[in-house]
């Protein structure tokens, strides 16, 4: 599957491994996105979580953004005897722990974890990661840090409880009818859906994988293959012969760790190495897509772990420090 991780170092910093297409001693440049299942993922699940903005103005988008988040956060406060306020970070934080206390397998526990970033003026921006691993963000102009963790809080809040809603579930019907927008959306044939050795096959193939998961659940798996996809790690991997159901039997029980990442940030070094100034190319672009995202209330996973791995791959490649 996915090459280990090089443990030889220079100076201190670890030395990224070859990435060589395989008869060609080429390196495997990265890999634009195409018709595979993480582009039918993308294209499926782009804003499937939180309010459809496609087709509004920036402006009407933020105002009915407001209006879903305040009437979760207006329904809870009905709970509190009377004085019309709920705390939303402790609110949300609850809400996991009630979800755990049912039954819910969170594997790394009910913590909810905030990031703020850093700053010395506003506006702050502040995000926040649930125990599934799902990120959201403030998504409005934010005066102070403790405000940015609220607005953070209120988004992540809504989304959580939205996501219990059995519409949200992964059911027959769902499959069914995601495969076919997939269909018409890379118009793909028919059969295409019952082979999984194609992008759409293998989509429906994760679809089946999932029944009875929730939308939240199943887009945080698939974080883990649009970032192979991006990295160019998918294509490494056919390249090396493996199967499209290998693959995805693997890393659906694989978590996205520091190993991971870590061996994601050797591949753009060695493309650096190759192709200089690419990381700060590709680091630009996956700024603005999670400013986008963030401002826009979506969930913001992978363009977040993007620009992690392009600053983790950044600060490897820096100049190094002076010795005197």
């Amino acid at each position: 599957m996915m090459a280990a991780r090089n443990p030889n170092t220079s100076h201190g910093r670890p030395v990224p491994a070859p990435r060589v297409r395989p008869g060609s001693g080429k390196p495997i440049p990265p890999q634009k996105p195409g018709p595979n299942v993480a582009a039918v993922l993308t294209g499926q699940l782009q804003g499937a979580i939180g309010p459809n903005q496609q087709h509004m103005s920036d402006m009407k988008a933020k105002t009915v953004l407001k209006e879903a988040v305040d009437a979760v956060v207006n329904s809870f406060a009905k709970h509190t005897h009377g004085y019309g306020r709920v705390n939303v970070v402790e609110a949300l934080q609850e809400f996991w722990q009630m979800k755990q206390a049912r039954g819910a397998d969170l594997k790394n526990g009910a913590v909810v974890v905030y990031e703020s970033q850093p700053s010395t003026s506003p506006p702050y921006v502040c995000f926040v990661t649930l125990p599934g691993g799902s990120c959201f963000g403030s998504f409005q102009n934010c005066t102070t840090k403790a405000e940015a963790r609220r607005s953070a809080a209120k988004i992540a809040l809504m989304n959580s409880v939205f996501n219990e809603h059995p519409s949200r579930k992964i059911t027959e019907d769902f499959i069914q009818k995601a495969v076919t927008d997939a269909l018409s959306s890379f118009k793909g044939r028919v059969e295409d859906a019952h082979n999984p050795s194609t992008g759409i096959g293998a989509f429906k193939f994760m679809l089946e994988s999932n029944h009875s998961r929730t939308m939240l659940e199943f887009q945080e798996l698939m974080t883990v293959f649009q970032l192979l996809h991006w990295n160019g790690s998918l294509k490494a991997m056919r390249d090396r012969n493996c199967s499209r159901q290998e693959v995805l039997l693997h890393y659906s029980n694989r978590a996205l760790d520091d190993d991971m990442r870590s061996q994601m940030a050797l591949d753009w070094i060695a493309r650096e190495q190759e192709n200089p100034d690419i990381i700060s190319q590709e680091l630009k672009i996956a700024e603005q897509e999670l400013e986008s995202a963030r401002l826009a209330g979506r969930e913001l996973r992978f363009p977040k772990e993007k620009r992690d791995i392009l600053n983790l791959a950044m600060s490897q490649i820096g100049p190094a420090e002076s010795i005197a």
